[in-house]
């Protein structure tokens, strides 16, 4: 893999804007990969760094790097009292609603190597999404039974708070499931984007970020384009 794409950085802060398909670090549900962002930042920039957030493995985007461990502190301070705002952008079946707020409680999704000594029953914890819808399309293509067409939606989405696999929980749950989902999603559409658009990842990507700057103080808000795939499927 190429360098990394570096969106911001000074003596503090590093941020990448990180590819579908990279894992942020080693894990044991992944013992075959062999490329993590966290020592790709190492080696591209030369020094330590500490990833003060997640994004899953096939999610793209925005992804911050503290460059000590006083500032990963302050950063996780932040995410922690929700005083980083988050800005997602996904592909998702059907027609999204205009506008909603996703207030659905979601149990945590254990994985049985990486959470093998977490508690499987640890109560439902609150989950909050805001989304908006920004396309719609129909395309003249049967994809399942029922329909003649297909339908979808570019949706554009904010969590309030930082459950495990929550957008696209929360997406599946209002039966708009994010294309290129293999857990949550529909196979019949991430199939269709694999053959008509060559598509083979998920339509999801942490395009924007805002917070404080943990030394300065100053607001930060950065962005970074829709990656092509997610603008296919609307390109008349």
């Amino acid at each position: 893999m190429s360098e990394l794409e570096i969106v911001y950085q000074d003596e503090h802060l590093a941020i990448i804007n990180k590819p579908s398909g990279l894992l942020v670090h080693r894990s044991r549900i992944a013992s075959g990969a062999r490329e993590f962002a966290m020592q790709m930042l190492r080696n591209q920039i030369g020094c330590h760094v500490y990833p003060v957030h997640r994004l899953d493995r096939p999610t793209s985007g925005l992804l911050i790097f503290a460059l000590n461990s006083d500032v990963a502190r302050v950063m996780t301070e932040q995410l922690t009292e929700r005083k980083v705002n988050k800005t997602y952008h996904a592909v998702v079946r059907g027609y999204a609603p205009v506008s909603g707020i996703i207030d659905y409680a979601l149990k945590e999704e254990l994985d049985k190597l990486a959470d093998a000594d977490a508690d499987p029953d640890k109560e439902r914890q609150p989950a909050v999404t805001r989304f908006t819808c920004l396309k719609q399309v129909e395309l003249p293509y049967k994809v399942s039974k029922k329909h003649e067409t297909t339908r979808y939606s570019l949706v554009q989405l904010q969590p309030e708070t930082g459950r495990k696999h929550q957008l696209r929980r929360h997406m599946a749950h209002i039966r708009h499931p994010i294309v290129g989902d293999t857990n949550h999603g529909d196979g019949r559409h991430n199939n269709f984007f694999r053959s008509h658009f060559n598509c083979h990842r998920l339509l999801l990507a942490a395009t924007g970020v805002g917070f404080n700057h943990p030394v300065s103080g100053e607001p930060m808000n950065l962005e970074v384009p829709l990656p092509d795939e997610f603008q296919q499927p609307f390109i008349k």
